[in-house]
C-alpha cells in the first residue's frame, strides 16, 4: 500500500489555515507550522520527509541549497502567482513542481491608504490618548491639494492613484520604464525620479523587488524629500535603505514613515524602527484578509489534488 502523502503548511501565524480550506479532502497527513523558522537549517530539519510544502508568500525562502536538502519534496505550492523567494529553476532541475494560487491586489491598496490616513492624521497617538482618558493631542495634515508621489505605477500603484485623485490630490509617478503616455492613461503625471522625491507630500512605493530596485530609496532620495513628507512602503522592505531611513526619521529629516515591510521579517523585537515615534509600523499585513486567505488555501488544496492526479495546475515556470 502506498504511503500517505505528507503535507506541510508553513507560517500560519494567525492559526487560521486549518479552517479556511478542506484539507481533509486530500486524505493526507497535514501538519501546520505556526512559527517562523529560525534559519535554513531549521527549515531543512523541520521539512524532512514531507512530499508537499505550502508556503505563505515569501515568509520562508526556498533557495537551491535548501531544496537540495529536501529529497522527498515533490510539490511546492506558493500562495500567490509568483514567489521571488523560491528558486524555481533549481526546483525544476530537482524534479520539484512549483505551483501558485490566485491573488487579488485590493487588500494591499486598502492597507496603503489606511497607513497614509493614519500617519497623516496621527491616529495612533489619538487612539492611545482616548484610551487613557485624554482628548486631542495632535494636529493632523490634510491630503486635499497635496501631492501624492507613486514609485511604480503598476496594478497596485495605479489603484492607489485613483484613491488619491478621489481625495483631491495631485498624483505624480516615476519608475524606470514609465512613459508620460502610460501615466496619462491613469490621469497621472510622469516626472523624473528627482522631482518625485522633491515634490511629494506623500510618497508611496509599489515596485517589485529586484536588482534594479533593491536600495533604490537611499540616503540621497530621502535627503531630497520635504521635511513634512511621509514615506509609505507596502511593497518590499529592501527597496528602501533601512539604515538610511532610520537615520532620517531619528533626525527628523522627514515627518514620518508608514511601513508594512522590512529587510528582516518578522521584524526583530529590538529593531530601532520599533522605538521611533514617527514610524507607523504594521507586520506585513497588506495581503492579510480573510477573503484572500480563503482563496490562497482553497487553491492550494486544488493544486495538491491536481498534482496527485497527474495534472498539475497553476504551475510556476
Amino acid at each position: 500500500m502506498a504511503a500517505r502523502m505528507r503535507i506541510a503548511v508553513l507560517d500560519d501565524y494567525q492559526q487560521v489555515a486549518s479552517g479556511l480550506a478542506d484539507w481533509a479532502s486530500l486524505d493526507a497527513d497535514t501538519v501546520v507550522f505556526h512559527e517562523p523558522f529560525a534559519g535554513r537549517g531549521e527549515v531543512v530539519s523541520a521539512l524532512a520527509g514531507f512530499d508537499v510544502v505550502v508556503a505563505m508568500r515569501e515568509r520562508t525562502p526556498f533557495p537551491r541549497e535548501v531544496l537540495e536538502q529536501l529529497p522527498d519534496l515533490r510539490l511546492l505550492v506558493s500562495t500567490g502567482p509568483v514567489n521571488a523567494a523560491i528558486d524555481v529553476a533549481a526546483a525544476r532541475e530537482l524534479g520539484i513542481t512549483v505551483c501558485g494560487t490566485g491573488y487579488f491586489p485590493q487588500p494591499t491598496v486598502e492597507l496603503t491608504w489606511a497607513l497614509i490616513l493614519a500617519a497623516a492624521r496621527d491616529l495612533p497617538r489619538e487612539a492611545v490618548s482616548m484610551g487613557s482618558g485624554g482628548w486631542q493631542v495632535s494636529i493632523g495634515t490634510g491630503l486635499h491639494g497635496r501631492t501624492l508621489g507613486i514609485l511604480g505605477l503598476g496594478r497596485i500603484g495605479s489603484a492607489v492613484a485613483r484613491v488619491g485623485q478621489a481625495f483631491g490630490m495631485t498624483v505624480v509617478a516615476w519608475s524606470q520604464n514609465l512613459t508620460p503616455a502610460k501615466a496619462a492613461e491613469h490621469g497621472v503625471r510622469a516626472v523624473t525620479k528627482e522631482q518625485l522625491f522633491a515634490d511629494s507630500d506623500v510618497l508611496t512605493i509599489h515596485l517589485v523587488l529586484g536588482a534594479r530596485t533593491r536600495g533604490l530609496v537611499g540616503e540621497a532620495e530621502l535627503g531630497a524629500m520635504k521635511s513634512s513628507a511621509l514615506l509609505v512602503n507596502t511593497s518590499r522592505g529592501p527597496i528602501v535603505d533601512e539604515a538610511a531611513l532610520v537615520r532620517a526619521l531619528h533626525e527628523g529629516r522627514i515627518r514620518g514613515a508608514a511601513l508594512d515591510v522590512y529587510d528582516t521579517e518578522p521584524l526583530p523585537a529590538d529593531h530601532p524602527l520599533r522605538s521611533l515615534p514617527n514610524a507607523l509600523l504594521t507586520g506585513h499585513i497588506g495581503y492579510v484578509t480573510r477573503e484572500l486567505y480563503e482563496l490562497f488555501y482553497r487553491d492550494a488544496v486544488e493544486d495538491i489534488a491536481a498534482f496527485r492526479a497527474g495534472s498539475p495546475v497553476r504551475v510556476i515556470s
